[in-house]
């Protein structure tokens, strides 16, 4: 029983972390001044995350990786400049 209730924290902890980087992926993803800067970024961000992800939570980083790139790229290319405007 112990051990299950242990396996419980460290899955919470991980989706908890998990969270934390998907968000700051989110708003990463809209640096850039045109659509391919933005989905260059989010791709690069997104896989960074994605690796983490993966280790994090016991699956594989590379796949993590690759995933988290795809939906980066997408975050980013979806992004328009006017939406995140860091210069306020």
């Amino acid at each position: 029983m112990h051990v299950q209730g242990a396996k419980m924290r460290h899955k919470t902890r991980g989706l908890l972390s998990l969270a934390a980087i998907a968000l700051t992926a989110l708003i990463l993803a809209g640096c850039g001044a045109t659509t391919g800067e933005r989905a260059a970024s989010g791709a690069g961000v997104g896989a960074a995350v994605g690796a983490g992800a993966g280790a994090a939570t016991g699956g594989s980083a590379t796949r993590g990786a690759v995933i988290g790139a795809g939906a980066g790229a997408a975050a980013g290319a979806l992004t328009d400049e006017e939406d995140i405007d860091l210069s306020q």
